[in-house]
């Protein structure tokens, strides 16, 4: 399963895709908006939105890449570890 991650902390990035790859998924990890991300973000099974660490540029960003594909889309207000595995939890299993 592919997991795009949009917000968080930057000192947290590893950390990210070190618990996405316990639950045998791969992560990308977007804490900052970028001109590249747009072209990035891909085709993801699970977007993930930490909303109280992006702004809405890149929530808008994230959601129109994601737009009319089978995307489940998970908000989260906290950007902490037990919150993505709360995610994890709910949608993979």
């Amino acid at each position: 399963m592919s997991v795009v991650i949009v917000g968080g902390n930057e000192c947290m990035v590893r950390q990210y895709k070190d618990l996405c790859k316990e639950y045998s998924c791969c992560a990308k990890v977007f804490t900052e908006l970028k001109g590249g991300m747009k072209n990035k973000i891909g085709k993801p099974d699970l977007l993930v939105l930490f909303t109280s660490t992006m702004s809405h540029k890149m929530v808008r960003c994230a959601l129109s890449e994601t737009k009319g594909l089978d995307t489940i889309i998970a908000r989260s207000h906290s950007s902490s570890m037990s919150a993505l595995k709360n995610i994890l939890v709910e949608h993979v299993g």
